[in-house]
């Protein structure tokens, strides 16, 4: 497995250490040059890549890429990889066997707290989930194309080791903001990774959840990572009297209940189901430092 992924950032570099564990070689991109050594250092082969042009030496990689990984945020003009291949990935990736697009559960929209799968109709309602709809589409598009299978990912909350509730309270960030009824589906970037590995390895195409077992108040989140640091959990504040900043806000204006079953039913086991049990593994092995 030659494996290529765009925009390695925290969720890229989750997907990269699983891929190397298993024995592929991986390359990714930066869009900062100081970040080329990061990389490196992780035994990732580090290209530079700004979204508006590919180099000579990023071209040749990709011909030899045989498993794609499309982490880059879409913008207002849409995809970047897309617009600069004009969605012809045979030609760019002659020997891709199978690709995968990181999206975001934002793209259903606002669900008053019901469950959704992946045959849920999307309502997106912000700007930039309006905008990873189209990115999906494209790139399902681009895939069925070139005869490659093609996963799209739908992430929930990403959290793990240097990013979580031990982070934001240690650095007196935290904040347990009450909307009643409001629930979030969360996600270990651990099982991240081992999902994007096992839809890989059994190149399996189409649209998947990947979030944890239980959807759950956020408050109740910073509570348990309070109790598990032996300290007291910040102060209650009602939602809509509380300063936010639009987009944070808006998050709040979504509520639903995110269903993992269709990966689940294909045999992949979520290592971090719930967040009880993964704020514990965080805390008892020492890895929610950033």
């Amino acid at each position: 497995m030659q494996m290529m992924i765009f925009g390695a950032g925290y969720s890229g570099q989750a997907i990269a250490a699983e891929a190397r564990a298993a024995g592929a070689s991986v390359s990714g991109t930066t869009r900062s040059a100081d970040r080329l050594a990061v990389l490196a250092a992780q035994g990732i082969s580090p290209f530079l890549f700004d979204g508006e042009h590919l180099s000579e030496a990023l071209l040749a990689e990709m011909q030899k890429t045989t498993h794609l990984v499309q982490s880059i945020a879409p913008g207002k003009a849409g995809d970047p990889l897309l617009m600069l291949t004009g969605g012809d990935l045979r030609k760019f990736f002659p020997n891709l066997v199978w690709a995968a697009y990181l999206s975001t559960v934002g793209v259903y929209g606002d669900h008053g707290g019901e469950w959704v799968t992946e045959e849920t109709p999307c309502r997106p309602v912000s700007v930039r989930s309006v905008e990873r709809v189209a990115a999906e589409e494209a790139w399902m598009e681009a895939a069925d194309n070139a005869g490659t299978p093609m996963a799209v990912l739908r992430l929930s909350g990403i959290y793990g080791p240097g990013r979580n509730g031990f982070v934001n309270l240690s650095q007196g960030t935290a904040r347990r903001l009450v909307k009643p009824g409001q629930v979030f589906n969360r996600i270990r970037v651990e099982d991240i990774a081992s999902a994007t590995l096992f839809l890989a390895d059994k190149n399996l195409g189409g649209i998947f959840n990947i979030t944890d077992d239980e959807p759950a108040p956020p408050q109740d989140v910073v509570s348990e990572a309070a109790r598990l640091m032996g300290i007291a959990p910040p102060p209650e504040q009602a939602f809509e009297t509380a300063e936010l900043s639009p987009m944070a806000r808006s998050f709040y204006g979504e509520n639903k209940r995110v269903s993992n079953a269709k990966i689940c039913n294909l045999g992949f086991q979520f290592k971090y189901p719930e967040y009880r049990v993964s704020l514990m593994d965080l805390w008892a092995s020492d890895r929610w430092k950033p």
